[in-house]
């Protein structure tokens, strides 16, 4: 294995990581089969590729750095096991990826600047995806696990925990990667729901209910969802008009969405 000389690019958000410690704990979480079907964004100079590779038959990786890529082709380790996307992973379309085989495990370090997009993009497809482990900023990952009534809660709670159960597994300094990010990241798990626990019957109107009620976190609800929700339809569902949006549960927000779908 010859490493990986190429300096990380700003452009792509690239922290490489490579702390053994904090690698063996995202692998002992992963708890892999030699059936599991994964696939790696962003695998960079392989610090948890190549463990990956180790552990498993074949492994599919999802990169856009041109330099990474041709750097992979050439790896020993790699040949006949590695199948490499070269494409943006906002664009990854998970069902014709995963084909027959049984739901993918998503895994990743993911670049800070396309987290929540990418996340979102991948949660809409999750009915073919098993679970996905993703480094992140730290600050993303209080706010996707935090409970109601907690101050990191918010849109971004609400809208993830909807469709999927969370996790927050560890947090990680800035010296696991190279070069250091200059905010603390951590490790999120997440699995996405068989049957949701709480379905929208329009996934557009409880999105834009949350955006709406989460838009002026100080306000009450009657006035951040005033022309949306009136006080009558909010009482008719024990829901006080004088809360604010963080007190509520998603089974809330996706109450008040079905009234007014």
């Amino acid at each position: 294995m010859n490493s990986y000389e190429q300096q990380a690019k700003k452009r792509f958000g690239q922290h490489f990581l490579h702390d053994r410690g904090v690698i063996e704990r995202m692998l002992r979480a992963l708890n892999l089969s030699s059936k599991d079907r994964v696939v790696e964004i962003g695998p960079g100079p392989g610090a948890l590729t190549f463990p990956l590779l180790e552990r498993l038959p074949q492994l599919d990786v999802v990169e856009i750095d041109r330099d990474v890529i041709a750097w992979w082709q050439q790896q020993a380790q790699a040949q006949g096991k590695l199948t490499i996307h070269a494409l943006d992973a906002l664009k990854l379309d998970v069902q014709s990826l995963r084909g027959n085989s049984e739901p993918l495990r998503i895994v990743g370090n993911l670049p800070y600047n396309i987290s929540t997009p990418l996340l979102f993009h991948l949660l809409e497809q999750g009915s073919h995806i098993r679970d996905m482990l993703f480094m992140l900023q730290k600050e993303v990952v209080d706010r996707i696990t935090a409970a109601p009534d907690s101050n990191n809660y918010g849109r971004l709670s609400v809208m993830i925990q909807y469709f999927c159960e969370t996790s927050y597994l560890m947090k990680v300094g800035p010296g696991a990667f190279n070069p250091p990010p200059k905010v603390d990241s951590a490790v999120v798990y997440l699995k996405p729901w068989t049957h949701l626990p709480y379905p929208a019957k329009s996934l557009a109107t409880f999105s834009q209910l949350v955006a709406q009620a989460f838009a002026q976190r100080r306000k009450t609800l009657r006035n951040t969802l005033k022309g949306l929700v009136s006080a009558e339809q909010m009482e008719s569902l024990d829901i006080d008009p004088t809360r604010r949006a963080e007190t509520l549960a998603v089974k809330d927000f996706v109450n008040l969405a079905n009234l007014i779908s």
